[in-house]
């Protein structure tokens, strides 16, 4: 039996932590983690006592990791997104692989160079697009790629973000201010711009794009509503986006509470909203972050494909329909309810498809993932989504938020060799 691979983290939040490191836990033979870097003391000691990670092995930030030399075979590198560029950049010229958190950076020119230096160096550089990892989603890309449906001729997909999430993450959290992370559909929609791409098998050949923040505005809040919802804002009870209401909910243990506070008790939440970001009112924070968007997309062969994405759901997840000239395909990917049916033209019959049950988060894309990376480090299969592979939707991602704020349709074929050749300046 081969060695285990061994592997760095650099990041130890909550996708680091709770999404991709608990497969060393489960399975040490295929990896084991030597060393930490993070710089939040609590989640760095937790890492690394989970992982038996000796003192001198953990860091308080990527740049001491990698001056440490090279430490392991593999870098996990799950630090925030403006960190990306440079914290890949560094690990790939110190002789790692990398699995890399998307998006792989905020803007444009960067995106392209990691790729480019990745493939100069003969370095892997494998992207987290967790969703193609997923049973459902390699359950639908199938029936796709067999022709079942004919010639797709137009495709609906819509990301459905839950009004809590939209409020958490992209008002009051790190993705909330463009300036300070990424735009909105490049850090939630590279996931769907992937999987259409890779569902589609052809390039975009046109792009036009349309969003804007109509809610979210401090002109929207309620009449007397406070700086912070533990202010006595007399607007909280009518409130949906009240954080008390959603925060201090004891049934809630989810990641928002995780990403709260590291005391998740009671006193540890109302303290975090009484002091952190996420106390803050909805209408008032340093948002600019769309609240919504489309992506229209004209593909090679000449299907027409649009892309939703709103923050204003009442339930989190993705749905879709594919129109082909033999069948329309509808689907749902939703926590608990995912389902994929076919209507036969020719029939007229409809079938359900069974979807092979997820065995981790994000529909099981959490645990693939990291198999995939471990075994592509090893030589032993190719990566599904290699930085080249990842790159398509990364793109599509920057040239939809061109378009949106020039009022513009962007050839996509100009975009791309322009963007390789870095004579595009964006992000």
């Amino acid at each position: 039996m081969p060695r285990p691979i061994t592997a760095v983290m650099a990041g130890a939040g909550v996708r680091g932590t709770f999404a991709y490191s608990p497969y060393a836990l489960e399975r040490p033979d295929e990896l084991r983690f030597v060393a930490v870097a993070e710089p939040n003391g609590v989640r760095r000691e937790r890492f690394a006592q989970a992982h038996a990670i000796p003192p001198e092995r953990r860091f308080s930030s990527w740049e001491e990791l990698v001056a440490a030399g090279r430490l392991a075979d593999v870098l996990f590198n799950m630090t925030q997104d403006r960190t990306h560029y440079p914290s890949t950049l560094a690990a790939l010229e110190a002789g790692y692989d990398v699995l890399l958190e998307k998006p792989m950076t905020t803007r444009l020119a960067d995106t392209v160079h990691l790729v480019q230096t990745a493939e100069r160096s003969g370095r892997l550089l494998q992207v987290c697009h967790v969703l193609r990892y997923t049973p459902f989603f390699a359950t639908l890309h199938d029936i796709l790629r067999s022709g079942r449906l004919g010639d797709i001729v137009l495709v609906e997909h819509r990301e459905n973000v839950i009004y809590w999430h939209m409020a958490h993450s992209f008002v009051r959290g790190s993705w909330g201010n463009t300036a300070a992370s990424s735009p909105m559909i490049l850090a939630k929609c590279c996931h769907d711009l992937d999987i259409l791409y890779w569902n589609l098998g052809r390039p975009v050949e046109r792009l036009q794009s349309f969003g804007s923040l109509i809610h979210f505005r401090p002109e929207n809040a309620p009449p007397g509503a406070t700086a912070r919802c533990t202010d006595g804002c007399p607007a909280g009870p009518a409130c949906p986006f009240d954080a008390r209401r959603h925060y201090l909910d004891p049934d809630n243990n989810g990641f928002s509470v995780v990403a709260l506070s590291d005391d998740t008790s009671m006193a540890g939440r109302r303290q975090a909203l009484e002091t952190g970001p996420y106390g803050r009112c909805v209408y008032r924070c340093d948002n600019d972050a769309v609240d919504h968007q489309t992506v229209n997309m004209e593909f090679a062969g000449g299907a027409s494909v649009v892309l939703f994405m709103h923050g204003h759901s009442h339930e989190e997840g993705r749905t879709m329909r594919y129109d082909g000239t033999r069948a329309t395909l509808r689907a749902r990917f939703v926590s608990g309810d995912s389902r994929i049916e076919i209507n036969d033209h020719l029939t007229n019959r409809r079938e359900e498809i069974a979807i092979p049950p997820a065995t981790s988060g994000h529909g099981g894309g959490d645990r693939a993932i990291v198999e995939s990376f471990v075994r592509a480090a090893r030589g032993e299969t190719e990566a599904l989504t290699s930085a080249r592979e990842s790159l398509e939707s990364h793109l599509l991602a920057f040239a939809a938020e061109e378009s949106r704020l020039q009022g513009v349709v962007v050839d996509m074929n100009d975009f791309r060799r322009q963007a390789e050749a870095g004579l595009i300046e964006q992000g």
